[in-house]
C-alpha cells in the first residue's frame, strides 16, 4: 500500500496481444473460478524455466470493472475470490464471472485471508485493527487485535495465518504522526496475546510463510529487499537476514514492495513497481511478470490453485502458471 493521496487513476486496459488471447480465454473459462471444486494438495515440482506457460500473459479478469485502489486478494475453499478497494472502503466478492459487494464501510480494509474456521480475517487500516468477518454477511464477528502497549495500531496492512491459528500482520504508516513508536510486524498468538516481533523496519508491508512454515518473509516498501526470519513452532522469530534483492525501476531508489504470495515449491512472488518479481526458495531471481498497472498484492486461486490473481490499482488481473500456490493456513 502507498500513500492514498499519491494514487493516480489509470485508464482501462484491454487484453494482452492477440497471441495470448486464446490462452487467456481458456484460462478464464476453465480455470479462473470453479465454485466448490477441489484441488490436488500434493507437490507440483516445476522447473523455474517452465514456470510461465508459453504465450501466457497477465490479463484483466472478465466480469470485473475499474476501481480506485485494489488490494488484499483472498481465495476461499468454496471457489470465491475476495478483494478490497481501499479508497472506497469496500470489500468485493468475485464468483461465477461477476462481482458483488461483500462489505461496505470496511474501515479501509487492506490485506485479507481466510482462517481455518472459514472466517475472513481483515486488516482494517483505517481503524487500526485486525478483525474476523462473517463469510456470508461481512459483519464483524470478533476484533482480534486493536492495540499494543495501550495504543491503537498504525495501519494494519497485510497478514498470513499459520497452521496453529496464529496471525502475523504488518503495521506500517504513511502518516506524519503514528500511534505506535515503530512500524512493526506483530504476531497474534492463538490464545489472543499480541507480540511485536519486528520493530526495525521502515514500512513493513507484505508478509508470507514458506511452505513448511519454517521461514517468515517480510518486505519493506522503503527498501530493496525481502527479509527472511527463522520461525519456531511457537511463532517466535530469529536470524533476520536478506532473502532477496529487489529490482527498482529506472531512477527509483525503492521497488515499492507490497503484497506477496508463495507457491508449493517455495517460490516467493513480490508485487513491485516493475511487476511481480519472482524468486526461488534460495532467493535467486526467477523472472518478473509484467502487469499493465503497478501491482499491490497477489494470491493463488482456481480449482487447481494455478491461477495467480493480482490486484493492481484500478483492475483485478490474473495469469495462469505451471505452479500451484499455497493456501494458508495449512491443514
Amino acid at each position: 500500500m502507498v500513500p492514498l493521496n499519491s494514487m493516480k487513476t489509470v485508464k482501462r486496459l484491454t487484453f494482452p496481444a492477440l497471441a495470448a488471447v486464446a490462452l487467456c480465454v481458456s484460462a478464464c473459462c476453465g480455470h479462473v473460478l470453479k465454485a466448490g471444486a477441489g484441488h490436488d494438495k500434493g507437490p507440483s515440482a516445476t522447473p523455474d524455466s517452465l514456470l510461465v506457460p508459453a504465450g501466457s500473459a497477465v490479463f484483466p479478469v472478465p466480469g470485473t470493472g475499474e476501481y480506485r485502489f485494489l488490494e488484499g486478494p483472498a481465495w476461499d475453499r468454496a471457489g470465491n475470490l475476495f478483494f478490497t478497494d481501499i479508497q472506497t472502503s469496500r470489500i468485493y466478492r468475485y464468483a461465477d464471472g461477476a462481482v458483488s459487494l461483500f462489505r461496505d464501510r470496511s474501515n479501509a480494509a487492506n490485506g485479507l485471508m481466510f482462517d481455518r474456521g472459514g472466517r475472513l480475517i481483515a486488516c482494517e487500516g483505517g481503524a487500526g485493527r485486525v478483525t474476523a468477518l462473517d463469510p456470508a454477511t461481512g459483519t464483524v464477528l470478533e476484533v482480534l487485535a486493536a492495540e499494543y502497549g495501550g495504543k491503537r495500531f498504525n495501519s494494519p496492512n497485510d497478514l498470513v495465518i499459520d497452521s496453529r491459528g496464529g496471525i502475523y500482520f504488518t503495521d506500517p504508516t504513511w502518516a506524519p504522526q503514528k500511534p505506535q513508536d515503530a512500524s512493526g510486524v506483530y504476531y497474534r498468538h492463538p490464545d489472543g496475546a499480541v507480540i511485536r516481533m519486528i520493530g526495525d523496519m521502515s514500512r513493513p508491508n507484505g508478509v508470507q510463510l514458506s511452505p513448511d512454515e519454517s521461514i517468515l518473509y517480510v518486505d519493506d516498501s522503503d527498501r530493496l529487499e525481502v527479509r527472511a526470519y527463522d520461525r519456531a513452532t511457537d511463532g517466535t522469530l530469529s536470524n533476520g537476514r536478506t532473502f532477496a534483492v529487489l529490482k527498482a525501476a529506472a531512477g527509483s531508489t525503492a521497488a515499492t514492495a507490497d503484497g506477496m504470495a508463495v507457491d508449493r515449491e517455495g517460490r516467493v512472488y513480490v508485487t513491485t513497481e516493475t511487476g511481480v518479481q519472482i524468486f526461488n526458495s534460495a532467493g535467486a531471481a526467477v523472472t518478473t511478470l509484467p502487469v499493465p498497472e503497478t501491482p499491490s498484492n497477489a494470491a493463488f486461486g482456481g480449482a487447481d490453485m494455478k491461477t495467480l490473481y493480482i490486484t493492481a490499482r484500478t483492475r483485478l488481473y490474473a495469469i495462469r502458471l505451471n505452479a500451484a500456490g499455497i493456501e494458508f493456513p495449512l491443514p
